[in-house]
């Protein structure tokens, strides 16, 4: 029986719903060519930063981030750049030619700045795409929830003018109407939104009483909220959906795309496992619709969505006192 895992994302074709999504793991001509010859489908390039490029130019001595500089910072600035960008195209080039899967540049952004810019020549580099990691802690007093999201708004319509590559929104769920700003971001033009993004998260060191990072990878304990929030946005986003956080195994890969995601992106699990553990994760999806009797992945996606479940409340279900009352 042949199973055709095929999907189509961001515009691409795709030969199977798995996804290297931006990591370490993406950041080398030598670790793309395994993901690939592993089957992966797509790669996420590790992004290039905003954060990153804006403080190495500061520890050269460019104190003033935002531009206006004497003539020789004006030329550390550029230089620091344009190294970082170079790179990075350079890497772009170099997995067209190496590998036939989509390419799909990532850029960490905070703000609708001149980094923008870079994008068309991340396009003219060979991109099938761009995914923008944007994450904004809303912990500004002075800034309304409002005033936060206009910025994704103002980023998106900036890049949109430069290029013609689709783009892909990768967020978190700091937003105080998550289904209504989805929805609007979804009709702005873009291919695809992605559930959901991973920043440093902090924890304390009780011995040395210092602030230190949480864990660096995903757990399974965490896709829940992402299966939750693909399945009420698949039937009302006007744009793809993309898996993203705890998804380590098979099961989790065909529950998410039952939710409603067209794909889904692992990070995590690969660091944890083998790379080699994609083909077995490929492999659970197929046994599972060979013995379901499903012949495309086009059957499954979005099967059990909000829309289309009896009891859709149960992705809406905050609190545990049912399922308490039930057990004790």
């Amino acid at each position: 029986m042949s199973i055709d895992l095929s999907t189509n994302y961001m515009g691409l074709k795709l030969k199977n719903p798995l996804i290297a999504s931006s990591s370490g793991m993406t950041d080398s001509l030598e670790k793309i060519k395994i993901l690939y010859d592993n089957g992966i489908s797509a790669i996420v390039l590790k992004s290039i930063f905003e954060e990153q490029i804006l403080r190495e130019i500061d520890s050269l001595g460019v104190n003033n981030m935002y531009g206006t500089y004497q003539d020789a910072e004006n030329y550390v600035s550029f230089y620091t750049r344009e190294h970082n960008l170079n790179n990075y195209i350079q890497l772009i080039q170099d997995a067209k030619k190496e590998v036939d899967i989509p390419i799909i540049a990532s850029i960490s952004c905070i703000s609708d700045n001149e980094w923008v810019e870079y994008a068309k020549k991340i396009e003219a580099a060979g991109a099938d795409g761009i995914e923008l990691n944007m994450f904004i802690l809303p912990s500004d007093p002075k800034l309304n929830g409002s005033e936060i999201e206009q910025v994704y708004f103002d980023v998106v319509n900036h890049i949109k003018q430069q290029v013609n590559i689709p783009i892909a929104l990768k967020l978190g769920s700091y937003f105080s109407g998550m289904a209504d700003t989805m929805i609007k971001l979804s009709n702005t033009g873009i291919s695809s939104i992605v559930l959901f993004n991973r920043f440093f998260t902090p924890d304390i060191d009780l011995d040395t009483e210092k602030v230190i990072s949480s864990n660096i990878y995903s757990t399974p304990d965490e896709n829940g909220n992402t299966l939750r929030w693909i399945s009420i946005l698949a039937d009302k986003v006007a744009c793809n959906l993309s898996a993203s956080t705890g998804v380590h195994d098979g099961k989790a890969l065909i529950k998410n795309l039952l939710a409603g995601a067209n794909t889904v992106q692992i990070a995590s699990v690969l660091y944890k496992k083998e790379i080699s553990y994609i083909s077995e994760m490929l492999n659970d999806l197929e046994n599972w619709m060979i013995s379901k009797k499903y012949n495309s992945l086009n059957e499954i996606i979005g099967k059990l969505s909000y829309k289309n479940i009896k009891k859709p409340m149960m992705y809406e279900r905050a609190q545990f006192m049912k399922y308490y009352s039930n057990h004790y």
